[in-house]
Protein backbone atom coordinates (compact mmCIF):
# COMPACT_ATOMS: atom_id res chain seq x y z
CA UNK A 1 0.00 0.00 0.00
CA UNK A 2 1.27 3.45 -0.91
CA UNK A 3 -1.21 5.68 0.90
CA UNK A 4 -4.64 6.13 2.38
CA UNK A 5 -6.83 9.21 2.48
CA UNK A 6 -10.00 10.09 4.35
CA UNK A 7 -12.20 13.16 4.10
CA UNK A 8 -15.51 14.28 5.64
CA UNK A 9 -17.67 17.28 4.73
CA UNK A 10 -20.81 18.92 6.09
CA UNK A 11 -23.22 18.81 3.14
CA UNK A 12 -24.95 22.08 4.09
CA UNK A 13 -21.57 23.84 3.97
CA UNK A 14 -21.11 22.79 0.35
CA UNK A 15 -24.70 23.77 -0.46
CA UNK A 16 -24.10 27.26 0.93
CA UNK A 17 -20.82 27.63 -0.97
CA UNK A 18 -22.46 26.59 -4.25
CA UNK A 19 -25.35 29.01 -3.66
CA UNK A 20 -22.94 31.91 -2.99
CA UNK A 21 -20.58 31.01 -5.86
CA UNK A 22 -22.47 29.22 -8.68
CA UNK A 23 -19.32 28.97 -10.84
CA UNK A 24 -17.65 26.92 -8.11
CA UNK A 25 -19.45 23.75 -9.24
CA UNK A 26 -17.77 23.85 -12.66
CA UNK A 27 -14.35 24.36 -11.05
CA UNK A 28 -14.72 21.48 -8.58
CA UNK A 29 -16.65 18.88 -10.57
CA UNK A 30 -16.54 17.36 -14.04
CA UNK A 31 -19.55 17.49 -16.32
CA UNK A 32 -20.13 13.78 -15.65
CA UNK A 33 -20.14 14.30 -11.89
CA UNK A 34 -22.52 17.25 -12.19
CA UNK A 35 -24.88 15.25 -14.43
CA UNK A 36 -24.87 12.34 -11.97
CA UNK A 37 -25.61 14.62 -9.02
CA UNK A 38 -28.40 16.58 -10.68
CA UNK A 39 -30.25 13.31 -11.35
CA UNK A 40 -30.73 12.96 -7.56
CA UNK A 41 -33.19 14.68 -5.24
CA UNK A 42 -30.44 16.47 -3.30
CA UNK A 43 -27.51 17.05 -5.67
CA UNK A 44 -25.30 18.54 -2.95
CA UNK A 45 -25.31 15.20 -1.14
CA UNK A 46 -23.78 13.51 -4.17
CA UNK A 47 -21.40 16.39 -4.86
CA UNK A 48 -20.19 16.48 -1.26
CA UNK A 49 -19.30 12.78 -1.42
CA UNK A 50 -17.42 13.40 -4.68
CA UNK A 51 -15.55 16.36 -3.23
CA UNK A 52 -14.54 14.17 -0.29
CA UNK A 53 -13.33 11.55 -2.76
CA UNK A 54 -11.15 14.12 -4.53
CA UNK A 55 -9.61 15.17 -1.20
CA UNK A 56 -9.13 11.55 -0.10
CA UNK A 57 -7.44 10.61 -3.40
CA UNK A 58 -5.18 13.66 -3.12
CA UNK A 59 -4.11 12.47 0.34
CA UNK A 60 -3.72 8.82 -0.68
CA UNK A 61 -1.46 9.77 -3.59
CA UNK A 62 0.50 12.28 -1.52
CA UNK A 63 -0.26 15.16 -3.89
CA UNK A 64 0.64 18.62 -2.62
CA UNK A 65 -2.46 20.35 -3.96
CA UNK A 66 -6.02 19.38 -4.86
CA UNK A 67 -6.62 19.30 -8.61
CA UNK A 68 -10.37 18.63 -8.73
CA UNK A 69 -10.69 18.31 -12.52
CA UNK A 70 -7.94 15.64 -12.56
CA UNK A 71 -9.80 13.34 -10.17
CA UNK A 72 -13.20 12.23 -11.43
CA UNK A 73 -15.54 9.90 -9.58
CA UNK A 74 -17.17 7.47 -12.00
CA UNK A 75 -19.26 4.36 -11.49
CA UNK A 76 -18.43 0.92 -12.82
CA UNK A 77 -20.94 -1.40 -14.48
CA UNK A 78 -22.20 -2.58 -11.08
CA UNK A 79 -22.65 0.99 -9.84
CA UNK A 80 -19.60 1.00 -7.57
CA UNK A 81 -17.62 4.25 -7.37
CA UNK A 82 -14.13 4.40 -8.78
CA UNK A 83 -11.81 7.17 -9.93
CA UNK A 84 -10.58 8.29 -13.32
CA UNK A 85 -7.30 10.15 -13.00
CA UNK A 86 -5.73 12.67 -15.38
CA UNK A 87 -2.79 15.06 -15.37
CA UNK A 88 -0.59 15.20 -12.27
CA UNK A 89 -2.86 12.79 -10.37
CA UNK A 90 -2.46 10.13 -13.07
CA UNK A 91 1.30 10.73 -13.27
CA UNK A 92 1.63 10.33 -9.50
CA UNK A 93 -0.35 7.07 -9.51
CA UNK A 94 1.88 5.82 -12.35
CA UNK A 95 5.04 6.81 -10.41
CA UNK A 96 3.81 4.80 -7.45
CA UNK A 97 2.58 1.94 -9.62
CA UNK A 98 -0.68 2.31 -7.72
CA UNK A 99 -4.31 1.74 -8.42
CA UNK A 100 -6.72 3.86 -6.38
CA UNK A 101 -9.59 2.18 -4.57
CA UNK A 102 -12.47 4.30 -3.35
CA UNK A 103 -15.53 4.14 -1.14
CA UNK A 104 -18.09 6.90 -0.55
CA UNK A 105 -20.77 7.42 2.07
CA UNK A 106 -23.24 10.06 3.18
CA UNK A 107 -25.96 10.71 5.69
CA UNK A 108 -28.51 13.53 5.55
CA UNK A 109 -25.87 15.90 6.97
CA UNK A 110 -22.40 14.55 6.28
CA UNK A 111 -20.51 13.05 3.34
CA UNK A 112 -17.29 11.09 3.43
CA UNK A 113 -14.83 9.12 1.36
CA UNK A 114 -11.86 6.84 1.86
CA UNK A 115 -9.27 6.27 -0.86
CA UNK A 116 -6.44 3.74 -0.86
CA UNK A 117 -3.51 3.86 -3.26
CA UNK A 118 -2.41 0.24 -3.52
Amino acid sequence: MHGIGLDLLDIARLERALERHPALAARLFTTGELAYATAHARPAQQLAARFCAKEAVTKALGLDVLRPQEIEVVRDGAGRPSVRLAGAAARRADELGAAVLLTLTHTATTAGAVAVAA
